[in-house]
């Protein structure tokens, strides 16, 4: 029993020697908890939706108002003509846009058959197959209230258009976010953890007394792994373009040079975990933990962001394979220029230099 104790008491010391690991251990059930507590749900709300009302009558706003208060659309405005309806879905103001033809108050009012088109964007099929479901059961709640009082009921025939999908295949938004998935393994993880070995391995001080530069040892130690995901890049648009049937409607080169970008981002954040742990393990679970999970839960390449709650969707915006992602289905996909994501592109360029000025400032220092 003695024995018992004793190698008990050998294993906490060993497990207390690492504070960062033993905090990593027990903040990672609270982290779980609330992150999959509330990003973890097939419910969107508040979806961005425009109307284009030809009818102008007071059953169609009606109609525009019964969808608009409800809780999972938000109405952005009226559009003045067709011609702005592709303009708003490049935008990424909206992702359904409702349109009333100019007949629907007479329809109505004399033969209680109308028609009205609703476009959705298909980038993300399960998203728009959601919020179909949602426009369909909102418009049999109209249907019913507008036919009380009546020998007959209203009948609203819908026409539905998926925009950049329209064969609803997973692929056209698993891809994109595979890229960023892959990327964020390749650099960030096997970034960290690559320094974190030499540190380990004593090799570390061989490096330092050399001739070499900080700035150059971190630039060696980069470089492969930019390689190797740019190469990464490559061979998944052939696979998705030739095997998947995904196509590729925008530039080759915006899609690369987002790439790079974000794979300099990848590369900074593994660097700064392998500037504040000691073992490859710390740094296996920091990389996980701290960058893993929040790329995959709140990007919204699992889980769409407009059902999640505040908190989250404030804390994506701190996340590079957000805007990565967002910005490659917008050109992979939709086959958009540099003028539609030229957002995206800034702020995942900023993040890229102030991940790169902090990890190598903070590489620097520990050296």
């Amino acid at each position: 029993m003695k024995q018992l104790i004793s190698f008990i008491k050998k294993e906490i010391y060993h497990i207390t020697r690492d504070p960062l690991t033993l905090t990593i251990m027990l903040a990672l059930p609270v982290v779980l908890l609330m992150i999959l507590g509330f990003a973890v749900s097939t419910e969107i709300k508040n979806t961005p939706f425009a109307v284009l009302d030809e009818s102008k009558s007071v059953e169609s706003h009606k109609l525009a108002e019964k969808i608009s208060n409800n809780k999972y659309f938000s109405l952005t405005g009226y559009l003045d003509s067709a011609d702005e309806i592709e303009k708003i879905f490049q935008k990424g103001s909206c992702k359904m846009v409702i349109i009333i033809p100019s007949q629907f108050s007479n329809d109505i009012l004399h033969t209680n058959n109308t028609d009205i088109q609703l476009m959705v964007d298909a980038s993300d099929p399960n998203e728009a197959s959601t919020l179909v479901n949602y426009f369909q059961m909102i418009m049999m709640q109209y249907q019913q209230e507008m036919s009380k009082g009546l020998q007959n009921g209203q009948f609203i025939n819908m026409e539905v258009k998926m925009l950049y999908n329209p064969q609803m295949k997973s692929a056209y938004n698993f891809v994109p976010g595979l890229i960023g998935m892959i990327m964020m393994i390749i650099c960030a993880m096997m970034t960290s953890i690559s320094v974190v070995r030499e540190k380990e391995l004593g090799t570390m001080e061989i490096l330092l007394v050399s001739p070499l530069k900080p700035t150059t040892i971190i630039l060696a130690k980069a470089i492969p792994y930019l390689i190797i995901s740019i190469l990464n890049v490559i061979s998944i648009l052939l696979m998705a373009y030739f095997i998947l049937d995904v196509p590729i409607a925008g530039s080759v080169f915006l899609i690369m040079l987002l790439s790079i970008i974000f794979t300099f981002s990848a590369l900074a954040l593994g660097l700064l975990i392998s500037s504040i742990t000691q073992t490859q393990q710390a740094a296996m679970i920091g990389s996980s933990i701290g960058l893993m999970l929040p790329s995959m839960l709140l990007s919204g390449l699992i889980f769409p962001l407009e059902g999640m709650p505040t908190i989250l969707r404030g804390i994506s915006y701190i996340i590079p394979a957000r805007w990565f992602i967002e910005a490659l289905r917008d050109v992979m996909i939709k086959g958009l220029g540099f003028s539609a994501i030229w957002v995206q592109f800034s702020v995942l360029s900023v993040m890229t230099i102030i991940l790169l000025t902090v990890s190598i400032k903070k590489f620097k220092n520990r050296l």
